[in-house]
This record gives C-alpha cells, structure tokens and sequence, in this order.
C-alpha cells in the first residue's frame, strides 16, 4: 500500500458578522469594530479537515493580524457551496452573498483578500464582481493572490523546500502538482520551476493538472536524470481537496501516483495543502497588510 499521509483542510462555517467566530472549527477571533471586515475569498474544497487546517489556517492568521477588523468568509464555487449545505447544512456565502451581506451590516472599509494562487480565470472574475459593488462601501480594495511578485516566488519555494527537505537525499524527486489553466498566468508554474532551479534544487519539479508542464512531461524529465528510485508527491495548492485526493493520490490508472508507479518508481504521497504552512498564510497576511495600507 502507498504511504500517503493526509493532513487535509477544512476550515470554519458560515461566514463571520460581529465577533468573527468560525463555528466549525471552533475558533475565534477579536474584533473591536464591525465598520471594517476582511473578506476572505477561496475557491473552496469539501474536504473538510483540509478546509479547516488551510483556508481556515489563512484566515485565522489573517484574523490575529488585523484585531480590529471582521474577517468573513465566501467561496467561489458553487457546487462546493451545495455540496457543503446538502451534506452539513453549513451555510457559505458566495462572493455575491458576502458582498450584499457586508453592505447591509454597515461595513465602510472592505478588503477582500483572495486566496488564490495567481491573477487567473477566477481572479479576475471576481474583479468584476467587486466592481458592481464599490458604491456600496467607502473604501474597497482587492488585495493580491499568492504569487504575485518575485518575493513571493521565492517565499514560497523557501516553505516547500523547507517543508520537504527530509526527502532531498538525492535519490528522491520531489514533484508538485499545480492545477494548470489556460489563461496567461500559467506561467506561474514555470517560473516556480525557474525558482526552484535558480536555488540550487535539483531534485524539485513542478506539473499541472490540467495544462504544461503535465505528469507526462515530468515522468519523462525524471527518467532522463536516470538518478531517482523514488517520487515524492505533493500539491501546489492550497488546499489539498479533490485534485491531490484523486488526480495526484487515487488509485485510478491515469493518477499521477499510478503513472509513476508504472514508471518504475516508488511513490509517496504528502497530502498537504499550501494553506497549512505558517509562512505561506504569512505571505497572504503581507498582502492583506498592503492592501490596507492602500486605502
């Protein structure tokens, strides 16, 4: 059996109004003012551990940054929304929920902090979203994702490799697995790998799911070097939900785990997601603090 270790994320409830409590995973955060709230905007996963350790690991530290605001929470997707109150009943708003919600409850000064990984699809609708309602707040602003400078590049590649240096041995190729898209910011990967190169880890390779570089690409670049017995499986994601469950960790014949197994090597799976690390939430905190700064 693979040795697949699953630290999952799966954060809070409804979103937050007055004392900003997250009910699901029980914790608080002081708020001394309901005039200013940091809306929090993730993709979403119903994974649920996952949810609370990643999403719920931004947002708390996000919380304990900035005490005098309210930190609430929306998702993007919708079928995570219906899957969460068909199978829970819990209750999370959608971008257009929180935005209405927050101008009804009197909130002047509104940051939204994304946690999304690049300026893509998802980032960019929800600037269009938040431009229907900028008349209905004092001062709004949308922060930045996670990779959003040559700083964060390099603030990121310093929590992976951090984090996976116990299977830097040389003999290990240490892959993570982004989400891909279609859209420009693709390039995100790419430069990651760049990164990564520049600073001397050899034995780090970056794919996507659903764009390039592909586990094909990976599988052939990790059979040329002709050094590695083993890989090891992570995600670049923030969460470590459905892809990283299923499309990097299932069984499935076309599952990156399955394809590498097929390729001769040994597997293992770390079921992480970028959420949970401290320096990761600390890059959005960083953002969510320039982004205030802004106003």
């Amino acid at each position: 059996m693979n040795k697949c270790s699953k630290l999952a994320a799966l954060a809070m409830g409804a979103s937050v109004l007055f004392a900003s409590v997250f009910t699901s995973c029980g914790s608080t955060a002081k708020v001394a003012s309901n005039d200013k709230e940091i809306l929090v905007v993730s993709f979403g996963t119903s994974y649920n551990s996952s949810r609370d350790l990643t999403i719920g690991g931004i947002e708390n530290a996000i919380a304990k940054a900035f005490p005098d605001y309210t930190v609430a929470r929306a998702f993007t997707a919708d079928t995570i929304i219906k899957i969460l109150k068909e199978r829970e009943n819990l209750v999370i708003d959608n971008v257009d929920e929180a935005l209405t919600r927050a101008a009804n409850n009197g909130v002047k000064t509104l940051v939204v902090q994304p946690t999304h990984l690049m300026d893509g699809f998802e980032y960019n609708d929800l600037q269009k979203i938040l431009s229907k309602y900028e008349s209905k707040f004092s001062k709004v602003v949308l922060s930045k994702p996670l990779l959003s400078s040559d700083a964060d590049f390099d603030s990121v590649a310093a929590a992976i490799t951090a984090k996976t240096a116990k299977f830097d041995d040389g003999k290990s190729a240490i892959c993570f697995m982004g989400h891909g898209t279609e859209a420009e910011s693709n390039k995100i990967y790419s430069k990651m790998q760049e990164t990564l190169t520049a600073k001397g880890f050899a034995n780090y390779y970056v794919g996507t799911v659903e764009a390039k570089p592909s586990v094909e690409d990976l599988v052939e670049a990790i059979k040329a070097k002709g050094t590695y017995s083993k890989v090891v499986l992570l995600p670049l994601m923030v969460v470590a939900g459905d892809h990283a469950n299923n499309d990097m960790a299932g069984d499935e014949d076309d599952s990156w785990k399955s394809i590498f197994k097929a390729a001769g090597f040994e597997v293992e799976c770390v079921l992480e997601g970028l959420g949970q690390d401290a320096t990761i939430q600390q890059i959005y905190v960083e953002h969510a603090k320039a982004a205030v700064k802004s106003l």
